[in-house]
């Protein structure tokens, strides 16, 4: 009778599990699928408030006019690039940080990590920030989008956690075999390390693609925006009811204008993101779980 009572339990289980996640999946997708069917749409029909979920008066015309703007491609090269770079460097920095945190015979260990969730909870604030940024002559570069965030406190813990989860004997052997600590890290761990690399990589890319209030701050030329800036500058002239970017005043795209750069902007990240997915749960959960 237990068995039947846990094997009932269980598959009532499994009936709400998938109700209450095929509505968060409903949630999540109904509002992107909605985007892009506006994106696709008439004008006229948008405003009518006619667009669910299916195109009405099927057009690409937006696309083109946005495809020709080009200070729309110079702001989306920008992001490519910052993005690209501001990875590469956080992931060599918190790969360091981290892999050293792992050590526990390391001297001064605790107040390393101290300091490091210290800034989790504590900062010096926009205007000493900003400050600082402007003496160090950061501003209108690259460098200021990167350098302040080129370590998450968190992406740090989890990838702590998986190296201490590694087994030290391989280290150890390595170590006997005459390797360096650098060579033990290249040609030791982080060969074994790949899916909580691949997770961090998808944090960060994702962090630093979808950051604009850095570059609003820090950056005064239109040439240096990243896309999502270029996307928050049509959002606001259509708050406002001025035009950003090319002639935006031609009504016919007015309208739907917004969809298409929000549809555009996150192509590349959901280009990328199931060739690294199948990483995510693995990584994040070999870095929580303690045996």
């Amino acid at each position: 009778m237990v068995t039947v009572d846990r094997t009932r339990g269980y598959r009532v289980f499994r009936v709400v599990n998938a109700i209450i996640l095929t509505g968060v999946v409903v949630v999540t997708v109904y509002p992107f699928v909605n985007i892009v069917a506006r994106s696709l749409s008439d004008e006229f029909a948008i405003r009518a408030g006619k667009v669910n979920l299916v195109p009405v008066g099927f057009t690409f015309r937006t696309y083109e006019f946005v495809a020709s703007d080009p200070t729309f491609w110079t702001n989306y090269r920008n992001t490519v690039v910052y993005t690209v770079v501001a990875t590469a460097i956080a992931m060599v920095m918190t790969t360091c940080y981290a892999y050293v945190l792992s050590k526990k015979h390391l001297k001064g260990r605790t107040f390393l990590i101290g300091i490091a969730v210290f800034t989790m909870f504590f900062s010096g604030g926009l205007i000493p920030n900003y400050i600082l940024i402007s003496s160090l002559g950061l501003k209108d570069s690259i460098w200021a989008i990167v350098l302040p965030n080129a370590v998450s406190v968190f992406n740090l813990l989890v990838m702590k956690a998986f190296f201490e989860g590694l087994p030290t004997e391989l280290e150890e052997a390595a170590a006997i075999d005459g390797m360096s600590t650098y060579g033990i890290l290249l040609r030791i761990v982080l060969p074994l390390s790949k899916a909580v690399l691949a997770t961090m990589v998808l944090f960060y890319a994702v962090s630093f693609w979808n950051s604009w209030f850095a570059a609003f701050l820090y950056m005064s030329q239109n040439d240096l925006f990243p896309v999502t800036v270029y996307l928050r500058n049509l959002i606001a002239g259509a708050t406002t009811g001025t035009s950003v970017g090319a002639d935006a005043t031609d009504m016919t795209v007015a309208t739907n204008i917004k969809s298409v750069t929000m549809v555009l902007t996150v192509i590349p990240i959901l280009v990328v993101y199931p060739f690294v997915q199948r990483y995510f749960v693995k990584g994040v959960m070999l870095g929580a779980v303690k045996g």
